[in-house]
């Protein structure tokens, strides 16, 4: 038998055990032109509660009674491909099960020389990827700027802090807890750590930023912005890739920061990193080539087990997970 994990009812808050649910189902047969693929990994990542939801976006939403898909890796079992042998590990966007039909096109091979197979997801994958092409192109950090992160102990933020020194800026990251603060400071080289849940934010950041903040990476939206917004610099750079705070809270609400944004002549970016897909090789050699001369670092949380994915994915909102979260459904043949 197979097991998918499919959307069964659309979350209007908080998503939990209800909206989602496990089914047996049967193991498929690849056509030609397809793999059957054993999952091995599965990421979870904000961006999927977006999908849960109904109504126009950068990405079709997850349709009801379907399998919730998204980034993993995975082995073929079977090939019906001259691209590809049984044996050769994957990566791409895969249904929640454990045993998949795809066509060969829509993954590529996992080059096991580069790091783990799991980099492939975070690092080396869409968490790497948004980083460098958030920062680089929209940031345009310079050196000795002030670069504030929220979210900086996640996936992309962790990412994005080390891009940042590696461009020579001074780095403040924000994240959550005790561990994430001390993991930015003696292990990721941040300035200033801020733990947004001990600390006054506007307080801390004042004290963090005396000569005010010249890029920001905002993973989180809510109260944290609204306090640095105050400090931004002449031509500022806001780059928004997340607003985690506000997913699962419809119609939030916070102050106006228009007249911030006139003062400082900044500039304000949302994006999402498929919109530089055409430039994936780009980002790919520069953090590849970083990682292998040890510039950038990561972290994993790894859950083990299939049924594991809801509750990893819960998780997220709760800031459980240190760098990026994974699942880990399966070992190699």
């Amino acid at each position: 038998m197979n097991r998918e994990i499919q959307l069964v009812q659309r979350p209007e808050g908080t998503p939990n055990h209800d909206h989602l649910k496990v089914m047996n189902t049967n193991i498929p047969e690849p056509q030609q032109g397809e793999l059957l693929l054993k999952t091995l990994y599965v990421s979870v990542d904000p961006y999927m509660r977006g999908r849960m939801n109904e109504g126009k976006s950068y990405i079709p939403p997850f349709q009801l009674n379907e399998a919730i898909s998204g980034g993993a890796v995975a082995q073929v079992t079977e090939s019906n491909s001259p691209e590809f042998e049984k044996g050769d590990i994957v990566t791409g966007s895969l249904d929640w099960k454990e045993y998949s039909t795809v066509k060969a096109e829509s993954v590529r091979k996992v080059d096991p020389s580069l790091g783990p197979v799991t980099t492939s997801l975070g690092i080396l994958g869409m968490p790497g990827l948004t980083a460098y092409f958030g920062l680089t192109d929209i940031g345009q950090p310079k050196e000795g700027e002030t670069l504030v992160v929220s979210g900086a102990a996640g996936a992309v933020g962790s990412a994005v802090v080390q891009i940042g020194k590696i461009y020579g800026c001074r780095v403040v990251g924000i994240a959550g807890t005790d561990e994430k603060t001390s993991y930015l400071k003696e292990e990721l080289g941040v300035d200033v750590a801020i733990d947004y849940k001990k600390e006054n934010v506007k307080e801390a950041l004042e004290a963090a930023c005396p000569n005010g903040v010249d890029v920001y990476f905002d993973n989180v939206g809510g109260s944290i912005s609204d306090a640095l917004y105050p400090l931004l610099n002449k031509f500022a750079r806001i780059i928004q890739c997340g607003a985690i705070s506000s997913y699962n809270t419809p119609n939030d609400q916070g102050p106006r920061i228009h007249m911030h944004l006139i003062k400082a002549s900044a500039l304000v970016k949302g994006f999402t990193v498929g919109d530089y897909q055409d430039r994936f090789k780009e980002g790919f050699d520069h953090l590849s080539s970083w990682l292998k001369d040890g510039k950038l670092t990561y972290e994993e949380t790894i859950q083990e087990g299939f049924e594991q994915i809801p509750d990893a994915f819960f998780g997220l909102f709760k800031g459980e997970n240190l760098g990026k979260q994974l699942v880990k459904v399966a070992d190699p043949e």
